[in-house]
């Protein structure tokens, strides 16, 4: 068989051409093994490890398989010994018939690597057949005129068995007529004919018996009868002779029944009815023949189909009788012509799936092809399609593998159906295909990957905590475990930042959730990586930076830096009585620690002493004269100022400016006490001495209970000491005895330990 491989426009073919077969066959000698037939199921035929060169248990590993022609199987090995036994009973005669030498070939196929070994078994022939006759009883008409030495052709017998257990001899059972001759056909096959020793004479013995026996060559040999009638007749004196001894035909394998094969033709000397001829079958070659012959014409038809796989080739003889009973014979060989009636057969013995995305040349499949055609009808071209990465690669004879070309990618594409196409070169070409589905298996070969690379998220400031603020996103093209992505916070570049307090992350999902309020005041903007990591073997990762930006509130009022604001005395500005109108007084300065609108601060007059005297401009904060200064305006004025911002909601702060009128700045500056007293200055005043006179008894009294306590507590406990008992207070103090928590000069934080007794404490918090 030959297989060629090329490449054409639209497939590639692989071609086994007879040139190559021949050098693989000299370079590659097979494994030979001879055993006599009809061993026992069992037999031990040889040890396949030793003559591999094999470690015992190899074979086992490395998955050894035996492959045998038309999957017959014959064989078994034990893979664990390397001992290979026979499963059956072989029958050489059912197995090979004719042929010899009968050679069973098959193939020893490794895994890891792959390997192929081709082995042959030759099973000698035993002498288990005895020759047979194909009749109990031959019957023989001869002219009492026949001559001495006169031959007679005779039907041979058929023995089963080859070579010298083949017939071998043929004897006669003793007589004073006939004896008989042993000859070779050109096959080596022998046959018998009879010699006339003594002429016959029909009225003294019109009939004789005589019986015929064939001898095979075996040890010891077998034999088999048939009894030979001979009836004397009158003279006939010429037997019919064929045109030809030797007819040669050729028929194709898929004639119709009945088709003419070939028209023989025999003529008889004599006249009268020993001058009619009559045709038959005289013997075929032990086979059952699917010919007939007219016996008027001599037409040889076909009465059965005739197979090329089958048999191939037909010897017959057929016999010319005329009405003396005299014959002639002749052979007619019939070749059959292979016709191309035999699609290709593929049969896969390894078939590796799925296969590893990353994987270089595996072997994915082992598959053998084969026709029982013959010539070009027999010769097989092998091909897949020609846009998938694999290769079809001739292992030898009929074995192909098919591999990777290269690394797979299962992201790009993760199934192939493969085709596998086999064709002959017959006419027509006869073409069997074969799909297999070859599935890529993934490997963790691919990152995770975010749809960003950075990522920005805004946050109002004095957000409530656990605030979901933003989901980070990454995908995996691989799949299963190795696209199962987990997320998390990667530690962040500046080490003052705590970023595991301010923000978390969903494992699982990437969502992003603020731990507690933010001040933009104290943080504007941080930034931190995400990670990405897979769970595949090797893990991967990939990170994004996320920027959180804060937004800010209008949580600040405004603060005034100038005048500086002061619980007792409010800040007093000097105005000479010449100031022109738009003199300047002073200027209020304020700042607002939020930013942007919320920042963009504006001032208003809110109430003065003299209305109308003075204006602030509203977006500097200068405090102006608005006309010209008279003797009637009083010296003093009290300014209200009112400083606020844009936000939302709009918050606000207030200044009180005292503005004193002088003559000039050489004018010496007048102490308040000689001024007129403002009844609201006063007012103010008094309740800041009443304020401080309350606070005052309040701590006395505070300080005086506190004394009393812990003198009392002295006593007890010097009293209990000289009675040699502690007691312990029954109760613990209130927790909550004064919350002055952002309004007095305590805080809760303050505690106390004042010691009772010698082992026992109670802690008093204030």
């Amino acid at each position: 068989m030959e297989t060629v491989l090329a490449k054409m426009p639209e497939q590639r073919q692989v071609f086994f051409l007879t040139i190559l077969f021949l050098l693989w066959k000299s370079g590659s000698e097979a494994i030979r093994y001879s055993m006599p037939e009809e061993m026992e199921s069992g037999y031990l035929v040889a040890n396949m490890a030793k003559d591999l060169g094999l470690r015992v248990g190899e074979l086992a590993t490395r998955g050894a398989q035996i492959h045998y022609k038309g999957n017959k199987e014959l064989l078994q090995m034990d893979a664990e010994t390397g001992n290979l036994f026979l499963k059956e009973k072989l029958d050489r005669e059912a197995l090979c018939g004719a042929t010899e030498p009968c050679v069973l070939h098959f193939q020893i196929i490794l895994e890891n690597p792959v390997q192929f070994f081709q082995t042959e078994l030759q099973l000698t022939d035993i002498n288990d057949h005895s020759p047979e006759f194909p009749d109990r009883k031959m019957l023989l008409k001869i002219p009492e005129s026949a001559q001495p030495g006169t031959v007679f052709p005779l039907k041979a017998a058929q023995d089963s068995d080859i070579g010298s257990n083949a017939v071998q001899n043929y004897t006669l059972s003793p007589n004073l007529h006939f004896h008989v001759v042993t000859l070779s056909r050109s096959d080596g096959r022998k046959y018998p004919e009879l010699v006339l020793d003594r002429a016959l004479d029909r009225e003294e013995q019109p009939e004789l018996a005589l019986i015929l026996t064939a001898l095979d060559g075996g040890a010891p040999p077998r034999s088999g009868t048939t009894e030979v009638h001979i009836e004397v007749m009158d003279i006939n004196d010429n037997a019919p002779q064929f045109i030809q001894s030797l007819y040669e035909v050729q028929v194709p394998e898929n004639s119709p029944l009945n088709a003419l094969v070939v028209t023989v033709s025999a003529r008889d000397l004599d006249s009268g009815i020993y001058g009619n001829v009559a045709y038959s079958l005289f013997q075929g070659d032990g086979i059952s023949q699917p010919f007939v012959i007219d016996e008027i014409t001599g037409e040889i038809r076909l009465s059965k189909e005739l197979d090329f796989e089958g048999i191939s080739h037909y010897n017959i003889e057929i016999a010319a009788t005329d009405g003396g009973d005299l014959l002639g014979k002749c052979t007619v060989a019939v070749q059959v012509l292979d016709v191309n009636d035999n699609a290709p057969e593929l049969m896969i013995r390894k078939l590796t799936v799925p296969v590893p995305e990353n994987s270089a040349e595996t072997v994915v499949a082992v598959f053998s092809v084969s026709d029982s055609d013959s010539g070009d009808n027999g010769r097989m071209v092998c091909s897949i399609q020609n846009n998938i990465p694999f290769l079809l690669k001739p292992t030898f004879e009929n074995y192909y593998t098919l591999v990777t070309e290269g690394p797979l990618d299962r992201e790009s594409r993760a199934e192939y159906n493969i085709t596998i196409t086999v064709s002959d070169l017959g006419t027509p070409r006869l073409t069997t295909p074969h799909t297999i589905t070859v599935q890529v298996s993934d490997i963790n070969d691919n990152a995770p990957a975010f749809a960003q690379t950075s990522y920005t998220l805004f946050v109002q400031e004095n957000n409530s905590p656990a605030l979901h603020i933003g989901t980070i996103s990454a995908t995996d093209s691989d799949s299963g475990s190795n696209a199962h992505i987990t997320y998390s916070l990667l530690p962040p570049q500046d080490p003052q930042l705590a970023l595991a307090s301010l923000i978390s992350i969903n494992p699982d999902n990437g969502q992003l959730f603020m731990l507690r309020a933010l001040d933009y005041e104290s943080l504007q903007a941080f930034e931190f990586h995400v990670g990405a990591t897979d769970r595949g073997s090797p893990e991967l990762s990939s990170q994004a930076l996320v920027r959180v930006v804060v937004l800010d509130d209008n949580d600040n009022a405004p603060f005034v830096l100038y005048p500086m604001q002061n619980a007792s005395a409010p800040c007093t500005e000097l105005l000479p009585r010449e100031a022109e109108p738009g003199y300047l007084v002073t200027k209020v300065v304020a700042v607002d620690r939020d930013s942007g609108q919320n920042a963009w601060l504006s001032f208003q007059l809110l109430k003065a002493t003299e209305p109308g005297l003075f204006s602030v401009w509203a977006h500097n904060g200068e405090v102006r004269t608005t006309r010209l200064l008279s003797e009637r305006d009083v010296p003093k004025h009290r300014l209200l100022l009112l400083v606020k911002d844009n936000g939302e909601p709009q918050l606000s702060a207030s200044v009180t400016l005292q503005v004193l009128l002088v003559n000039s700045f050489s004018q010496p500056y007048l102490s308040l006490p000689e001024l007129a007293q403002d009844p609201i200055h006063e007012d103010e005043e008094m309740l800041t001495l009443y304020l401080v006179i309350a606070l005052a008894s309040v701590s006395s009294l505070f300080l005086l209970s506190v004394l009393m306590f812990v003198g009392m507590r002295l006593c007890r406990r010097a009293r209990e000491a000289s009675l040699g008992v502690c007691s312990v207070p029954e109760g613990h103090f209130s927790s909550h005895l004064m919350d002055v928590s952002g309004t007095g000069t305590l805080s809760q934080s303050y505690q106390y330990d004042v010691c009772l007794s010698g082992d026992s404490r109670t802690e008093i918090k204030v």
